[in-house]
């Protein structure tokens, strides 16, 4: 009777053994890089998120709290334009006070007080941009002066409630928002890590059911060129791109699909081979891609030099262009 139960047991549990080996084995598709674009005019070198807004391109940098970039060019360097506002004092984001006298401190020394990490923007030319340091989003609207985004007062209570935004330089890393300018979602970078969501009603950003999507810890493989060494799972930028959202993985050197409604992972492509050759590597066994745009051809990647030179010399920030993949990126697995 035992031996006939262990049979069954096996038997039931095999096509799910099976399935674990075949997603482990299988290969995930790398993606193809078509151009690289070396950026002048960003002196600070820190190209920490981008969007495609109207007809170009346009980055924050984290040493910067009056400007953003117009980044234009052809087929070679490619040239960071400023664009000055002045954004008013940043409202109380609850944060306790610790992480924030280092997030002051921090930005006296190196510059950059508001330490903005990602931007998006909505069909109508509004931008909008998340400040780590105060885990707070700016305005920049189209015909008016910058002004802080009223977030829910229960928001941060939330996120550290998940298990997120508890440690300094852990914070809010990406944004993007939906065209229509209703819907908008942030990540929390690492330790945890987490997507947000926000819905704006008659004005009003609210948490519909709650603002945590997800939120996770643990580690996650790096890839095979920087030695493999498990790193924490994390969110460097967000992406939306048809009714789905897109997480740039720094650490994993990935881009991945996720659903709208609970921020499960449907697909994931590496763009490792072609960012991690041996001209293209930093001092560093960490990942520096910071910014991602998606759109229906491809995929806009930044990487954020932080100062560090890479194998072949080069000290600007970088603007890589990378292929969509086979069938789009509206593929199934």
């Amino acid at each position: 009777m035992r031996h006939t139960f262990y049979a069954l047991l096996l038997l039931s549990v095999a096509p799910l053994v099976a399935a674990n080996q075949l997603a482990v084995s299988q290969p995930v598709e790398q993606l193809k890089l078509i151009s690289e674009h070396p950026v002048d005019g960003m002196s600070a070198g820190n190209l920490s998120g981008f969007a495609w807004c109207g007809d170009a391109l346009w980055a924050v940098s984290d040493r910067d709290d009056d400007r953003v970039f117009r980044l234009s060019g052809g087929d070679g360097v490619w040239q960071a334009e400023p664009e000055l506002f002045a954004a008013p004092p940043a409202p109380d984001s609850s944060l306790p006070w610790g992480i924030g006298v280092r997030a002051w401190a921090t930005g006296l020394v190196r510059g950059g007080s508001l330490d903005f990490e990602g931007i998006t923007c909505d069909s109508i030319g509004n931008r909008y941009l998340v400040s780590e340091a105060k885990a707070e989003v700016l305005q920049l609207p189209v015909a008016a002066d910058p002004e802080w985004v009223r977030l829910p007062e229960s928001l941060v209570r939330q996120v550290r409630g998940s298990g997120m935004l508890l440690h300094f330089n852990a914070l809010l890393e990406g944004i993007t928002i939906d065209p229509a300018g209703e819907r908008m979602w942030l990540a929390a970078e690492r330790q945890r890590r987490g997507l947000l969501v926000l819905h704006k009603k008659r004005s009003v950003w609210e948490c519909t059911g709650g603002c945590v999507l997800f939120s996770e810890s643990g580690k996650t493989p790096g890839p095979e060129q920087l030695g493999g060494k498990p790193q924490p799972k994390d969110f460097s930028d967000l992406s939306y791109y048809a009714e789905k959202l897109f997480t740039l993985e720094r650490q994993a050197h990935r881009i991945c699909r996720r659903k709208l409604s609970n921020g499960e992972i449907e697909r994931c492509w590496s763009f490792a081979d072609d960012a991690l050759t041996e001209t293209r590597r930093y001092p560093s066994a960490y990942g520096r891609v910071e910014a991602l745009q998606i759109d229906e051809s491809g995929a806009w990647l930044g990487v954020d030099n932080g100062g560090r030179v890479r194998a072949d010399g080069e000290a600007r920030p970088i603007v890589w262009r990378f292929a969509a993949p086979k069938g789009g990126w509206e593929a199934s697995k």
